[in-house]
């Protein structure tokens, strides 16, 4: 055998064993993908009554932009429509790859297609995330895309999985009404289920406002954790329970889409709005419905559109100041 054949046979034996090597490493990340998301799924248990994919009639994102319906809510088996404990619209820019999130206050007093004028969050309880979208829709002019609904009972199992040392929080009183547990103040570091207190709790000086505030800081510090390398590694057991604890219309390649982007800007915080504005509201007690926001409409849609136009970095405040939170921690 001359050296030219010898060189050749080194070089198809260098080739077959990149190939092997290569085929070996496929097949276990293949095989550690399938085995965590098993995990996830063995996690979360049988469903906790989601059921099927709610009916949304939504429209095509345009120019790159995306609207998502964020609903958190405590629907059990013994209580199928369940209410709408949290509302949030997650807005990102495919572009920029920014996120971006509006919190609208549960007791704006609205009008419902269909039903009339209520308080925003009986639009869920009414005619589920399609409703809740035509009510946004009608009263504050901007299209929604997609959905995600997240079952209570998963949000305290999939903080543990995203951040298992915990999400570290400043309590600045103790909590205990309302919330089945008791949080003293102080600087600490909250797991699932204290999160999840800490979030939902509303009975302070601040009323839903101050649970508003403390949904959106939760937020900006779970993002910073999802671009970690713990949670990269714990993606598909997360997202074999969010196959259990999240009803979404979100497709894959969108989904996948969107969190390569947040990876990718992974320093950045995310920029969040309340609706109502300040100075935009006053308190009213109506009738048969109770406590209610009464806003103007024109002046917190027309703040709404300037927060989430693409230029808004540079844009200069109005007088009536957009709560905005950019929490880089």
């Amino acid at each position: 055998m001359n050296r030219s054949d010898r060189r050749t046979r080194k070089k198809k034996k260098k080739m077959w064993i990149t190939l092997l090597i290569l085929f070996l490493l496929i097949g276990g990340a293949a095989y550690f993908w399938f085995d965590q998301f098993k995990a996830g799924q063995s996690l979360a248990g049988e469903k906790p009554g989601n059921g099927e994919e709610d009916i949304f009639n939504a429209p095509e994102p345009q120019y790159g932009e995306i609207n998502i319906l964020l609903l958190g809510s405590d629907a059990r088996p013994d209580n199928d429509e369940g209410r709408s404990d949290s509302l949030m619209i997650g807005h990102y820019n495919q572009e920029t790859e920014e996120l971006k999130t509006v919190s609208v206050m549960r007791d704006i007093y609205v009008e419902i297609p269909g039903h009339g004028k209520h308080k925003m969050n009986a639009a869920y309880s009414l005619g589920g995330p399609e409703l809740v979208r035509q009510t946004i829709k009608d009263n504050f002019g901007i299209d929604i895309h997609y959905y995600a609904e997240v079952d209570f009972d998963g949000f305290p199992k999939m903080v543990d999985v995203l951040a298992p040392d915990g999400i570290e929080v400043d309590i600045p009183y103790r909590m205990s009404h309302g919330i089945n547990m008791t949080l003293e103040p102080g600087i600490q570091r909250l797991h699932g289920k204290e999160l999840l207190g800490y979030v939902r709790f509303r009975h302070d000086s601040k009323s839903d406002f101050g649970r508003v505030e403390r949904q959106q800081e939760a937020l900006s510090k779970l993002k910073s954790e999802a671009a970690s390398l713990h949670s990269l590694l714990s993606f598909p057991k997360l997202l074999g329970m969010a196959d259990s604890y999240v009803k979404t219309n979100i497709d894959k390649k969108t989904m996948l889409s969107i969190g390569k982007g947040l990876i990718n800007n992974k320093d950045s915080g995310i920029e969040s709005m309340r609706l109502p504005i300040d100075g935009s509201y006053e308190d009213q007690r109506i009738p048969g419905v109770g406590a209610v926001l009464s806003i103007d409409f024109e002046e917190n849609t027309q703040a709404l559109n300037d927060f989430l136009s693409s230029d808004s970095r540079t844009s200069t405040p109005t007088d009536k100041n957009i709560e905005i939170n950019n929490d880089t921690e």
